[in-house]
């Protein structure tokens, strides 16, 4: 809730910032002209600096939570206590008679940490003192060193004065009796019981993100240079995002030769979009990773079955997207060129194909999208090099740097083919959007 409730001040105060400033230095052209905007589409730019905000929000954020050395000190959310911490047990004997004893407990960062001394005092419940690793929770036999043992029946009733109450009676939703231990907040840490009756101590841990969860970005970006410089499983990483690149590119290139034609021919005639609709509108819905394992009994784990899920991924929406593309075709533009002398070949080449190639393009953009997700995905499954086996190896091993690593490095990759396929089509198809 309080990440939201950060991202949600940030994202607002700089709308107010950046408002305020656009408003100071704005730029008199023919969109700034327009008296109504609001539901007008090409009114509506990205604003590059609410772009450079918000990435270097998340990595704030990111930072802020984990600790990182990038961020000022001031600025962490609290960590986890590293220290020494007591609090003191009254102990009663079988007979009644009562004694104090304290446990002193000690948070480091190390598991090899000395155990601090304490002395165990005279009385016969004895002083205590354990050690605790960071973000973790120790337990401590209280009585291990006592006169009284808890088996004679000695019992903790005060935890730094606090009286010890158990709830022997409550009841589930079901009505089976539940044991209720009590559980004591001291200074800097919390102490309740375990099932057998020894001291459990849960040391504050503070709103920062373990490593083991969420690694700091300067150790995500030490562990992409040591990729970078030595490799992972045997592959460099160049290696690594040369074969999902590959498998992507092979993939998304067969589907669109294969998806292309069946769709414009699904587009341009009533057999072929009556024959080939079921089928398509079947598997369109189906996601390609419900597909694996019929793949890999079909094809096996190899190249070619991963190829195969790939294509089969692109080919469906392209098909779509080049149907759509033809059915789209402005009929006036049609008849215009009929009326013109022109035959059935013409019009497909100067009419048909130019007016449907912006949606086939926004249709490779959606499948080079899909087919790079998929890849991951099959990648997870079965393969030996590969961005996706990488982060399934990782995660064995839970090395979250290394995950994290490979998640940020297939999002720019994504990035990047999607600003690529975008180029092209401003360079191969100028006219969209211009009638």
């Amino acid at each position: 809730m309080i990440p939201f409730l950060l991202y949600a001040a940030i994202f607002v105060g700089a709308f107010l910032i950046v408002g305020f400033i656009r408003k100071r230095t704005a730029i008199r052209d023919y969109t700034s002209l327009k008296t109504v905007t609001f539901g007008d589409e090409s009114a509506v730019r990205s604003n590059r600096a609410a772009s450079i905000v918000s990435v270097v929000t998340i990595f704030f954020m990111w930072g802020t939570f984990t600790g990182s050395a990038l961020v000022p000190s001031f600025l962490h959310m609290p960590g986890p206590f590293v220290g020494d911490g007591q609090f003191e047990v009254t102990v009663q004997a079988p007979d009644g008679r009562r004694d104090t004893a304290t446990v002193l407990w000690r948070v480091s960062q190390d598991d090899d940490a000395a155990e601090p001394e304490i002395d165990p005092g005279a009385g016969f419940a004895r002083n205590d003192a354990l050690v605790i690793r960071k973000y973790r929770s120790g337990q401590l036999r209280w009585d291990s060193n006592d006169e009284e043992k808890r088996k004679k029946g000695a019992l903790i009733v005060a935890i730094d004065g606090v009286p010890v109450k158990f709830d022997h009676n409550k009841r589930d939703e079901n009505g089976t009796i539940i044991d209720v231990k009590p559980v004591i907040e001291t200074a800097n840490a919390s102490v309740t019981f375990t099932d057998k009756g020894a001291l459990s101590i849960a040391p504050a841990k503070g709103m920062q993100m373990e490593p083991i969860w969420l690694p700091p970005p300067e150790a995500v970006w030490s562990r992409f240079l040591e990729i970078s410089r030595d490799g992972y499983q045997g592959s460099t990483l160049w290696e690594h995002l040369g074969y999902s690149l590959f498998r992507v590119v092979v993939g998304f290139i067969c589907g669109a030769v294969v998806g292309i034609p069946l769709g414009y021919a699904m587009g341009l005639s009533d057999w072929f979009r009556g024959w080939f609709d079921p089928i398509v509108e079947f598997m369109r819905p189906v996601p390609p990773l419900a597909l694996i394992p019929l793949v890999i009994i079909w094809a096996g784990i190899g190249e070619a079955g991963k190829i195969i899920l790939l294509f089969l991924a692109a080919l469906w929406i392209m098909a779509i997207a080049a149907r759509s593309g033809v059915s789209g075709v402005k009929i006036s533009k049609v008849h215009a060129a009929y009326s013109l002398g022109a035959s059935k070949r013409q019009i497909m080449r100067h009419v048909i194909v130019p007016n449907s190639l912006p949606e086939i393009f926004t249709g490779a953009r959606v499948a080079m999208g899909v087919c790079w997700g998929t890849v991951v995905a099959a990648e997870l499954v079965a393969a030996s090099q590969g961005t996706g086996m990488m982060i399934m190896v990782a995660s064995k091993f839970q090395l979250t740097d290394i995950v994290i690593m490979g998640i940020i490095l297939i999002g720019i990759i994504g990035f990047g083919i999607d600003m690529l396929m975008r180029w092209a089509e401003r360079v191969l198809v100028p006219w969209k959007g211009k009638g």
